[in-house]
């Protein structure tokens, strides 16, 4: 009975040990927060027009506003492996927005994601990239959303299963995978570069698309931008870390501006969740902002994965399936990406060659011929070339037949597609 006693006593320690842990991880790089009055100060016209141009490059109406509905009012629903977290009112609205705010409570919200009554925030909520945001930026994109049209649309409960639905369990997660941070310019490094790596890391939240998550959906930090499957989407953020896939080291700057700021250039083009933030983002900012991006991005280390093995030799590929697909591709494809793959310059990309057909993940090739894939609308590229969707006229094994026989023809060596391939997407 005694040893019972002394176990739960122990056991009892460790857990209170371990409450307190969490609870002093979660409160790390806090301030504690200055009386609203006292930091009340008029904005200029200048700050709300560079939060207004910081707002855009943090892509933050893309998120906050619904589609035909007030700017910045919410009600956005992010699908996450876990279940839904609807994003919230940021219009100055006293009651559903955050019209009773300070500066300190949002710059909480983005250094330290915790709201203004001191809930926990969701990462969908990307505050682990916006924690190197600087606070006079925070400052000003808080002036600029007070600047907007309130909107009484009221936030929306978030529909995440158990136990993800609580504040506990949020606290364990960011225990482990949460610490604030600044955002400390590379003295070796020229200020453009670190201008570009400020908005790459920061604001830009890249790595919440291009990197890898682990089982606790969070960011491996360590692995940068090396690419990964953006949750629920199926959508393939390629690593920008790898030549093979969507490293721009070899890029002129101009060419990768261009992709930022129109949606293609000479060597590329955008689709899928990538065209979504050139559209609402990137083809906003000045070209000074863009171009220390691209040298940030050039500059990025590359470590190429080594290839896939070889899937040239006949045992590899079914004659059935090769023969199949050339008859798609010559009925639904060839009067746009040619007969043997090689485009049309300025409209429809070349086959032949093309990385993303040859990237190890096919999960966009497939994204692309079931639903379509289309370039966005900018001021550069008004009028985008697209492509239709064939899920209606093409199933899942004609879907494979015509991507294996694209990635084994002119030139092309990459491995034929699966049943199991089409079964993940």
């Amino acid at each position: 009975m005694r040893r019972f006693f002394y176990f739960l006593a122990s056991l009892a320690i460790l857990v209170l040990l371990a409450t307190v842990a969490i609870v002093a991880l979660n409160l790390r790089g806090e301030d504690t927060l200055p009386d609203v009055a006292a930091t009340s100060v008029t904005p200029t016209a200048a700050q709300i027009e560079r939060g207004r141009y910081l707002a855009l490059a943090g892509n933050c109406a893309g998120c906050h506003t619904t589609r035909g509905g007030a700017a910045y009012a919410g009600g956005v629903g992010i699908e996450t492996p876990f279940g839904t977290v609807f994003s919230s009112n940021l219009t100055p609205d006293p009651k559903a927005g955050i019209g009773s705010w300070s500066p300190a409570h949002f710059w909480r919200a983005m250094h330290n994601g915790r709201s203004k009554d001191g809930r926990l925030l969701y990462p969908a909520f990307p505050y682990p990239s916006f924690t190197r945001v600087t606070r006079e930026d925070s400052d000003a994109i808080f002036a600029y959303l007070q600047s907007i049209p309130p909107a009484p649309a009221p936030n929306l409960a978030h529909k995440l299963r158990f136990p993800y639905d609580t504040q506990a369990a949020l606290a364990v997660w960011r225990a482990l995978s949460f610490t604030p941070d600044t955002f400390v310019p590379d003295p070796a490094k020229p200020a453009e570069w670190n201008r570009g790596a400020y908005l790459v890391e920061g604001l830009g939240h890249c790595i919440a698309c291009h990197g890898t998550r682990n089982v606790l959906g969070a960011t491996e930090e360590k692995l940068g931008l090396s690419g990964g499957l953006i949750p629920v989407e199926n959508w393939y953020a390629p690593s920008l870390t790898s030549r093979r896939e969507a490293g721009v080291a070899d890029w002129n700057p101009h060419d990768i501006v261009a992709l930022l700021q129109t949606g293609k250039s000479p060597r590329g083009s955008v689709m899928g969740p990538m065209a979504d933030v050139v559209f609402r983002s990137t083809q906003y900012l000045d070209e000074a902002d863009l171009h220390a991006m691209a040298l940030y991005l050039k500059a990025l280390p590359q470590a190429d994965p080594p290839p896939a093995a070889p899937a040239s030799a006949p045992a590899r590929r079914d004659a059935r399936v090769m023969e199949r697909g050339a008859k798609i591709y010559d009925q639904r494809c060839a009067y746009c990406h040619g007969d043997v793959g090689q485009g049309a310059q300025g409209a429809y990309p070349a086959l032949a060659g093309n990385r993303s057909v040859l990237m190890d993940s096919t999960a966009n090739l497939i994204q692309i011929v079931r639903h379509g894939g289309f370039l966005p609308a900018t001021g550069g590229n008004p009028r985008p070339y697209g492509m239709p969707p064939f899920n209606q006229v093409l199933d899942d094994s004609d879907v494979a037949a015509v991507l294996t026989f694209v990635r084994a023809s002119w030139g092309n060596d990459a491995p034929a597609l699966s049943a199991r391939d089409m079964m993940r997407r």
